[in-house]
């Protein structure tokens, strides 16, 4: 592995989202009250799952991992591409710049394994119900999602010591609002060949496999569901995978575009549109999506503030 002193650049400038100066004020409150609502709204369904006893299901334990998950990988980002909007010159050193690629590895791949890991409990929950318990215990849902932590950190790292042998020289301004793989690429004095074959063998195994976990268990689900005699009842269940189907088509569709495509044709400016969708939407809306169509969430919201009515 190539040391970082042998790098020439020991800084880099993020272009930002957009150089045209009469969008900056304008993108940076809406971007600042997009985390904000981030911030709160994944805090908040963490602290409501923690202090809400009938929320403390496989389900809700599975969702409280994401929304921290949401949380973090927003934070990594946002931050720094607020800056973007009102400095200057955006700088970020080569330490700070691999920091933040390794973090926001972590989380984005360890979201792709947390939706298939959440797909799999709605299949056992719909299509084994008797065995829902059993299939689903609290060993076996810690297990799952020490996994998806696993592989995050595992593909995380592997990306990164990656980056870490490529050699920058020259031009130091990365065309993008964050350090992610391709822009880095783009400027790298050295070959990438290795990156380019590691990036797309990884970002296949974490995008399809999920993907098919997905897709199999809603296929299950669905078959299950058809057969579900009453409307009343082919509604509940429904309604308890609509909200988990929304999240992954609007995630998978902007990291599909992303990065399952060759790096000679990947275009800057649709990327970064892409990355928009999620690093800082996606994380927005899953609170939003899991709360505003969820009865448990309504109603634990309700005894939350009714207790806190009756202790004032």
């Amino acid at each position: 592995m190539v040391e970082i002193n042998d790098s020439m650049v020991t800084e880099f400038i993020l272009s930002g989202l957009t150089d045209q100066q009469e969008l900056q004020l304008p993108l940076f409150l809406l971007f600042l009250g997009i985390y904000l609502l981030t911030v709160l709204g994944n805090l908040g369904m963490i602290i409501l799952i923690l202090f809400s006893s009938h929320l403390h299901t496989p389900m809700y334990f599975f969702l409280s991992s994401l929304s921290f998950i949401d949380l973090c990988y927003s934070s990594v980002i946002t931050p720094k591409m607020l800056v973007s909007f009102v400095a200057k010159k955006n700088v970020i050193s080569y330490q700070e710049c691999m920091t933040q690629l390794y973090f926001f590895l972590v989380f984005v791949i360890s979201e792709c394994h947390m939706l298939a890991a959440m797909a799999y409990d709605r299949y056992v929950a719909i299509c084994n119900p008797l065995l829902y318990n059993v299939t689903m215990s609290y060993q076996v849902c810690s297990w799952m999602v020490g996994g998806v932590y696993g592989m995050g950190i595992i593909g995380a790292a592997v990306h990164t010591l990656c980056m870490l042998r490529v050699v920058f020289c020259k031009a130091n301004i990365i065309n993008h609002y964050f350090c992610d793989l391709f822009p880095l690429m783009e400027i790298a004095c050295s070959s990438t060949f290795v990156n380019e074959v590691v990036l797309l063998c990884l970002s296949a195994f974490n995008i399809f496999i999920p993907t098919l976990t997905i897709l199999g268990s809603y296929i299950f689900i669905i078959a299950s569901i058809l057969r579900i005699k009453s409307t009343e009842g082919r509604f509940k269940a429904f309604s308890t995978c609509s909200s988990h189907f929304s999240a992954v088509a609007v995630f998978f569709g902007s990291l599909a575009f992303m990065y399952l495509q060759p790096f000679s044709v990947s275009s800057k400016d649709k990327g970064k549109v892409s990355s928009v969708f999620y690093t800082t939407v996606v994380p927005m809306l899953n609170p939003m999506i899991y709360s505003l169509r969820n009865r448990d969430v309504k109603l634990a919201l309700n005894k939350l503030f009714l207790k806190k009515k009756f202790h004032v």
